[in-house]
């Protein structure tokens, strides 16, 4: 009878420290998981733009370009040096890049938001306008003349199941530059349009393109003149 009091009297003292312990372990274990949660690695959150406009030095595929910080919209460009492609935004018609006053523009995405973005990247395909159209662009064409557009530009309809139905092709000369302008068609879930300049050569690999609100076609000329000049006066600073 000793013995068994005794067993019995041990085991209640182990159990008097297991459950606490038990429980112990647990809260640290969840602490850990949640902890572990908490610091995973994931995707950052863009950095803020920038209203400064201290002169950055960057390298595009061997091209030098000086351009005021705040033209750039990524943190990572504002830190200069060498890269592949480059990504540059401002307001039109102005030419102005962002400020504190001007954050609404750039960050809405309305039909007729005056943001233009614009980006320099490497390309090695060395095809100039003409045979950008009628490499990429004719095969898919309904018709390969293409028809009258509006504000003096030539328009082209893709065929059904072409990858480009949702959009209409515009093609212009301004000066000496022949104009691609694949425009994006507005509907129920496309209700902000949009048309891409498509890259024009800047440089040997370099090629360079534009986006704006497809609102804003009538003035396709002002953004290509526009395009060129301020791409122009970062490369020569």
């Amino acid at each position: 009878m000793m013995g068994s009091k005794g067993d019995s009297e041990e085991i209640h003292r182990h159990s008097g420290w297991l459950i606490p312990a038990g429980f112990l372990l647990t809260i640290v274990a969840l602490s850990g998981l949640f902890l572990g949660w908490y610091l995973r690695p994931g995707p950052k959150a863009p950095a803020a733009p920038t209203g400064r406009s201290t002169m950055v030095q960057v390298t595009v595929r061997g091209t030098l370009f000086t351009i005021p910080a705040n033209y750039m919209e990524s943190s990572a460009a504002r830190t200069g040096g060498e890269m592949d492609s480059l990504a540059l935004w401002a307001l039109f018609p102005s030419w102005r890049g962002y400020s504190e006053e001007d954050a609404r523009l750039f960050t809405g995405n309305a039909p007729d938001s005056p943001v233009i973005r614009l980006s320099l990247r490497g390309d090695t395909s060395d095809l100039d306008q003409k045979a950008r159209l009628e490499r990429i662009y004719m095969p898919y064409m309904v018709d390969r003349k293409g028809a009258a557009g509006p504000f003096g530009l030539t328009q082209y309809n893709f065929e059904k199941n072409s990858g480009y139905e949702r959009n209409d092709l515009f093609v212009g000369q301004s000066g000496k530059v022949l104009v691609l302008l694949l425009c994006e068609r507005e509907s129920a879930d496309l209700p902000s349009p949009n048309c891409l300049a498509i890259d024009q050569t800047l440089a040997k690999n370099l090629s360079f393109s534009y986006r704006f609100k497809r609102a804003y076609l009538a003035r396709w000329q002002e953004f290509s003149a526009g395009a060129e000049t301020l791409i122009a006066k970062f490369k020569k600073s």
